[in-house]
């Protein structure tokens, strides 16, 4: 079976609970799977300022040079103006030398996100996490439609073709919904069932 990673950046724990949800997903198929989050870059006063909470629910994975011993990266990044989080586009940046020397070429991947608004740029978030991805040579694994939670308009949702998503609300209130943490699962099922069947 695979060895799989799941690697997120969470400010107020969203991105926390959709990564134990993409985990259990990729653990259902025997996969070992690894949850590990990147550092706090911003300054404590901004910490401070903007209430972010402490998250010592994973340990942070400081040396990128672990990447390799992966065969499937799931990254989840919450949307910082339709992009992805420098706390984690600040990891990734670190991983010149894993890119030179092809060391995650042929590995899976996939993207989940966050953001505050329905329409506050998921997308594009998820999109410079994949793009991200497919410049050190993975093979991106979306939510596909297989999962029919995300479609219908009966409830205010997440998800999308590239990526399992949730929405916070404008004061983070709002935490991931059922279906939204089911997306997660099921793509996380779907990365390690494609990364079994590569690594075997």
């Amino acid at each position: 079976m695979s060895k799989i990673l799941v690697l997120y950046y969470s400010s107020y724990g969203h991105l926390a609970k959709m990564a134990d949800a993409v985990a259990e997903g990729a653990r259902s198929t025997g996969a070992q799977v690894d949850v590990r989050r990147v550092a706090e870059t911003a300054p404590a006063e901004v910490v401070q300022a903007a209430g972010f909470i402490a998250d010592q629910s994973h340990p942070v994975l400081d040396d990128v040079n672990e990447l390799a011993n992966y065969d499937g990266i799931i990254v989840g990044s919450p949307t910082r103006y339709g992009r992805v989080s420098s706390q984690m586009a600040s990891f990734w940046d670190k991983a010149g030398g894993l890119w030179f020397q092809g060391k995650l070429n042929g590995k899976v991947g996939g993207a989940f996100t966050s953001t505050a608004s329905q329409h506050g740029g998921q997308e594009t978030t998820l999109f410079s996490i994949i793009t991200n991805l497919l410049h050190f040579g993975l093979t991106i694994v979306g939510l596909d439609y297989g999962f029919q939670g995300q479609g219908g308009v009966d409830e205010v949702k997440g998800g999308s073709p590239y990526g399992a998503t949730t929405i916070a609300g404008a004061d983070g209130s709002r935490l991931p919904s059922d279906v939204e943490l089911e997306g997660a699962r099921y793509q996380g099922r779907r990365i390690a069932e494609v990364a079994n069947k590569l690594a075997a």
